[in-house]
């Protein structure tokens, strides 16, 4: 399936976005005759949002969660500085738009590459948190929760070049998932965690900004992943707002005096949204600051009757799902973080085959190449080293900066990272386009075979241009180095090609 994306920056006036809106919302109401849930709102949920809004609202709320949630995207701007694009922009985020049908996005040699993310749109709204609060110049963050990642791709495109992310995830399994989005996106100045809130404690004051996107009782989920209706209870809302204030009761002494913190959850509920804004404010020492929207994006405020600056968004007043979000900033007065004075020690012994994989960026001299026990180099940005290695000395880390090489049998092993990376130096390889099958076949970690002209050793494999991985090439054949645990596992293949098509020129329509 097809989908021509064309940027069209004049949508993004009020009167463009209206026609853009009603086409679209036509196309909905197509797909919505054949859309059904199969599995009821929950009574205690629906007196719940009849108490909170009225039931003129509920009501509406109830039909809407029935309906076809829309499917957004957000592209990376490592690729998208010259796209034409014909679809609704998301007017909350720079790079985000709705599509008008929804293609199997496992099948988009594209989505592998980290050209762009799939992601909720009104989870997007944290870009004009960050607006708010960018004029701080924040040198360092920590998104909280981070994964699968959707927060986090879009955090790191918001900050500037030399601000440290912190990506983190407490749960293993779901914090390798976060480290393998992370690497797609190519950003280097990002630091992949497992942890907790508490291990983070050494760190007071370390933060210019926490990220907290808290485990909650998901009814903002209701419409996305029916199955949560069953999950979902008023012993579950209690549970979850009191694990939400501890998660930031233990986060809150790494944040510096002053500096923000943005609490968001996908409930409607007061419980977990403005009732743990308050006991933020109160008990740990915050003040609320406002987030500047039109009217026009359909974005609600307080549903305790009050003026507090927090924002919800509802799937029937803004085209998205549940979503709740509050930029805080820190009033409490905190110890500042005292950087570490460095011992007198010896000369730090040269890495080996660090110059040869600096030459593998385009920016070498900027990034200090070190190595792990396990003989993995990687490059961290220099003015980045020292937050990093303290980072690394208190938590558990995934994936730091640029994962460059392996050193096998005295040989320098690109690793996979660095083919999407950034600051890849794509003149350091030789490359070999693929066409759509082929480049399924990569993604499946099949052998290939490649051109008799295709020299012999390690190959950039890229898919219209886009670097997917690397190939070595043997000549008789090409041992695929796509990593095992990321491959497409299913055996199908669609009839078509599942791409979304993001061209660099109106003459390419």
């Amino acid at each position: 399936m097809d989908i021509l994306i064309r940027k069209i920056l004049t949508l993004r006036s009020t009167n463009a976005l209206q026609c853009v809106f009603i086409q679209t919302i036509n196309n909905q109401k197509r797909m919505n005759e054949d859309f059904s849930t199969g599995i009821p709102l929950p009574e205690d949920f629906i007196a719940q949002m009849t108490s909170l809004l009225g039931t003129n609202s509920a009501e509406c709320l109830q039909q809407a969660l029935e309906e076809v949630p829309p499917t957004s995207i957000r592209l990376n701007p490592a690729y998208s500085q010259s796209e034409t694009i014909d679809a609704q922009p998301i007017p909350w985020c720079s790079y985000g738009y709705y599509l008008t049908d929804r293609p199997t996005f496992t099948f988009d040699p594209l989505l592998h590459a980290g050209v762009y993310y799939v992601q909720e749109a009104a989870s997007m709204f944290i870009e004009q948190a960050y607006i708010a609060c960018e004029n701080t110049g924040p040198r360092r963050v920590l998104d909280l929760c981070a994964a699968p990642g959707g927060k986090s791709t879009l955090w790191r495109s918001l900050l500037p070049k030399g601000t440290l992310l912190v990506a983190n995830e407490p749960l293993i399994q779901r914090a390798h998932i976060l480290a393998e989005n992370m690497q797609k996106w190519g950003h280097p100045d990002v630091v992949v965690t497992n942890a907790y809130p508490e291990d983070f404690a050494p760190l007071k004051g370390f933060f210019d900004i926490v990220a907290a996107d808290v485990p909650c009782s998901g009814e903002g989920m209701f419409r996305k992943d029916p199955n949560s209706r069953m999950e979902w209870s008023i012993s579950a809302v209690d549970t979850c707002a009191m694990r939400q204030r501890k998660i930031i009761t233990d986060i809150w002494p790494t944040l510096r005096e002053g500096g923000f913190l943005i609490y968001s959850t996908c409930t409607y509920n007061a419980q977990e949204d403005e009732e743990n804004v308050d006991f933020i404010c109160r008990e740990l020492g915050a003040k609320l600051i406002p987030i500047p929207h039109p009217d026009s994006w359909g974005i609600s405020g307080s549903t305790n009757g009050n003026d507090e600056p927090v924002y919800h968004f509802f799937p029937h007043k803004s085209k998205g799902e549940g979503f709740f979000l509050a930029l805080l900033q820190k009033t409490e007065a905190a110890p500042p973080f005292k950087e570490k004075k460095k011992r007198n020690s010896k000369k730090a012994q040269a890495v080996s085959g660090a110059g040869k994989a600096a030459a593998w960026l385009q920016n070498g001299d900027e990034f200090k190449i070190c190595s792990t026990d396990n003989d993995e180099l990687y490059a961290c940005r220099h003015t980045l080293a020292d937050d990093v290695e303290r980072i690394a000395n208190t938590v558990r880390t995934l994936s730091i900066g640029i994962p460059l090489a392996t050193i096998k049998g005295g040989k320098l092993v690109p690793q996979h990272a660095l083919a999407l990376s950034n600051e890849l130096a794509t003149h350091a390889f030789p490359k070999a386009e693929l066409g759509y099958d082929e480049a399924i076949a990569y993604l499946r970690r099949d052998a290939l075979r490649l051109e008799s002209s295709v020299p012999r050793g390690y190959i950039l494999a890229c898919y219209q241009g886009i670097p997917l991985g690397f190939l070595n090439n043997l000549g008789n054949r090409a041992n695929n180095m796509y990593p095992a645990e990321w491959r497409i596992r299913t055996t199908h293949t669609p009839e078509r090609p599942q791409v979304i098509k993001i061209t660099d020129s109106i003459e390419n329509k």
